[in-house]
């Protein structure tokens, strides 16, 4: 992968690791939640005044990508209401490049060297076996772990579409604006008939998330959507998802969650995975 790739997609992880820790750790998830999703359009908008309008032979992958991140954002909600950070977040992100690795190859005509299938199955075991850890009250959380798994397909799912859509629109934030506006305006309905009263309280409440966790969910995912158009989707999905490193660290230092060996062994092997990516081809 070329470095400037591999740069900007660790800082989108840094950035996403970060908006999930604000998520994470508010009280009302719900406000939280909302605060990043619906933050999302000043910083859309103002991009689209920069980029060329989208091929119109991108808007079927636009439609799968409004569905996708909608159920994604969902089922990650649900994961936080009853799981800990450092153990909802591995397996989410963990499943991800794995299946987008199989489909790509299986589908999408895709070839990958052995040292670039093995970074990817090193990455995503690492990430896997986080969710196998105890919680922050030292007992498992199966239901948390399988709602964190379904939102891992989702993950998988829009990751596909959104690089396939890009590549189609010919630009990269011209996709990803839309597909952010698009999205901020239904989970808005979705507040709205779900939990009402939580949007009046985004100015007010959440002006933090809303501003702070906007700005980076954005930027962090437009820094991703422009590497699928440099590199394979399936090695860009798998860099990105060692965020799970710095949502670790952040679990564990700033949120008081547990830290221990096997958490420590699983972060190496994800170490070695993005290591060997670099040098891969």
């Amino acid at each position: 992968m070329p470095t400037i790739v591999i740069g900007t997609t660790l800082l989108a992880a840094l950035l996403h690791a970060c908006w999930n820790a604000l998520a994470k750790g508010a009280a009302d998830k719900h406000l939280s939640m909302a605060g990043v999703i619906i933050g999302h359009l000043p910083f859309a908008i103002i991009g689209l005044l920069f980029v060329p309008m989208p091929d119109l032979a991108c808007w079927p992958y636009l439609l799968g990508s409004l569905v996708l991140h909608f159920g994604y954002q969902v089922f990650l909600l649900n994961s936080y209401r009853i799981g800990d950070l450092t153990q909802v977040y591995p397996v989410a992100r963990g499943i991800a490049p794995l299946i987008v690795a199989m489909v790509s190859v299986s589908f999408l005509n895709v070839i990958l060297g052995w040292q670039e299938v093995m970074a990817i199955v090193l990455i995503g075991t690492g990430l896997l076996s986080l969710g196998l850890v105890r919680g922050h009250g030292g007992t498992r959380n199966p239901k948390a772990a399988m709602l964190a798994a379904v939102t891992g397909c989702f993950i998988a799912g829009y990751s596909l579409v959104d690089g396939l859509g890009a590549r189609v629109a010919g630009t990269g934030v011209g996709f990803y604006g839309w597909s952010a506006i698009g999205n901020a305006v239904i989970f808005a309905a979705f507040m709205r008939v779900t939990k009402p009263g939580t949007l009046s309280r985004l100015w007010t409440e959440g002006r933090f998330v809303l501003i702070v966790g906007g700005c980076a969910s954005y930027c962090a995912y437009a820094l991703v959507v422009w590497g699928f158009m440099q590199a394979p989707i399936a090695l860009v999905t798998a860099l990105r998802e060692t965020s799970i490193i710095f949502a670790l660290f952040i679990g564990v230092f700033f949120m008081g969650e547990r830290l221990d060996l096997f958490k420590v062994g699983s972060t190496f092997l994800t170490l070695i995975g993005a290591v060997l990516l670099r040098f891969a081809r």
